[in-house]
Order: structure tokens, then C-alpha cells, then sequence
């Protein structure tokens, strides 16, 4: 673990966002030389919804890392913002590409698909966290109260999870698998609260 700490504290921030963007780029590419098969419009849609939960799942990932020794703490608000960033582009392919500006077709779909309110009530807790994520909000807020705010990442992943689920219906290993990646990671967190209280009461 201290070889991977070491060699982690020599990678640059910066680099998490160049490597976390290059998915996007690679889209971009695909789409504008027709690469993205019969259906590009939910291709683009699919690929960016997932990416937006890798990295949510990625971002939870990172305090059970630190409790067993590898420390990427640094990295983690680079991540998030590439989630929101990865979502917020999902969420703009289904309204511009999909959906085509037509309000009154979305107000629909809403009414008739679970999966698209959970994925947009999903979407509405990043916003907080995406607006609070500098420094100076910290500083703002307070580490308490920005702590508990930015709780709101399980509530977005949970909801990220459950979404694509519903979306594809057909009960497939992946979104099952993120599903119960996000369970894990959030069952760690109650698991070690749990022990904490029980150490604090002894």
C-alpha cells in the first residue's frame, strides 16, 4: 500500500480530469464518423449514463480504499465532477437528441416512467454538490456541514443505480452488478458507523 500511496501522490489532479474526459472525446469521435450503430441517439445516451455511475461508483469507492490503506482522498472531488459532468450530458442528450426541446413529450414520459423521475430526482441532489465542491464553499459551510451535505452523493448513486435498472428492464448482470456495487459500498459505511457507536458506547 505505501508503494501505491507513493506513486499516487505523484499523479496530478489534473490528470484525473484529462483521463476522465477522454471517454467523452472518444463519443464525439464515434458519433461524427458514424461508429455508434443503428440507434446513436440511445447509444449516446446509454454510454453516458453508465460513465456517470462508474464515477459515481468510483467516488464511493474511495473512502472504503482509504480505510484499508490506499489513500486517494485527493482524487475524490475530481471524480465527482466528472459523474455530474458525465450525467449532466446524459441527461442533455435525452432533452436535445431524444427528446428534441419537445416539453410536453417529456412532461409525458415523466408521468408514465418511473425510471426517468428517479433519474432526474438523482440528478437534482449532484446539483448541490457540484455547486459546493470548491474550496471556498468548505470554508463557507463549514467541514460539518459540508460533510453532510455531500452525503447526498449515496442518495445519487442509489437513484443512478435503480435508474438503469428500470431502464433496461430485462434484468441483465450490469446494471445489477452496479447495483449491488453501490449496496456494498454503502453497506460498508453503515457497517463501520455501526462499529463506532458500538465503540463509543463501551
Amino acid at each position: 500500500m505505501d508503494r501505491l500511496n507513493a506513486l499516487s501522490r505523484r499523479v496530478p489532479v489534473n490528470a484525473v480530469y484529462l483521463a476522465g474526459v477522454l471517454p467523452f472525446l472518444w463519443i464525439v469521435w464515434l458519433t461524427l464518423t458514424n461508429g455508434l450503430g443503428p440507434d446513436p441517439v440511445k447509444a449516446i445516451e446509454l454510454r453516458l449514463g453508465e460513465l456517470g455511475l462508474q464515477f459515481l461508483v468510483a467516488g464511493l469507492a474511495i473512502t472504503p480504499l482509504r480505510w484499508a490503506g490506499l489513500n486517494l482522498i485527493r482524487f475524490r472531488r475530481a471524480v465527482g465532477l466528472l459523474a455530474f459532468f458525465y450525467v449532466s450530458m446524459h441527461l442533455l442528450a435525452w432533452v436535445t437528441l431524444d427528446m428534441g426541446l419537445r416539453w410536453e413529450q417529456m412532461a409525458a414520459d415523466l408521468v408514465k416512467r418511473w425510471y426517468i423521475i428517479i433519474g432526474m430526482l438523482a440528478f437534482a441532489t449532484m446539483i448541490p454538490l457540484a455547486v459546493t465542491s470548491t474550496n471556498a464553499a468548505i470554508r463557507r459551510l463549514g467541514p460539518a456541514a459540508w460533510n453532510r451535505l455531500h452525503r447526498l452523493v449515496y442518495v445519487s448513486a442509489l437513484g443512478g443505480a435503480i435508474h438503469y435498472l428500470m431502464l433496461v428492464k430485462a434484468w441483465p448482470v450490469e446494471p445489477l452488478a452496479y447495483l449491488a456495487a453501490v449496496v456494498v459500498l454503502l453497506g460498508l459505511r453503515l457497517w463501520r458507523h455501526g462499529r463506532r457507536q458500538v465503540a463509543q458506547s463501551a
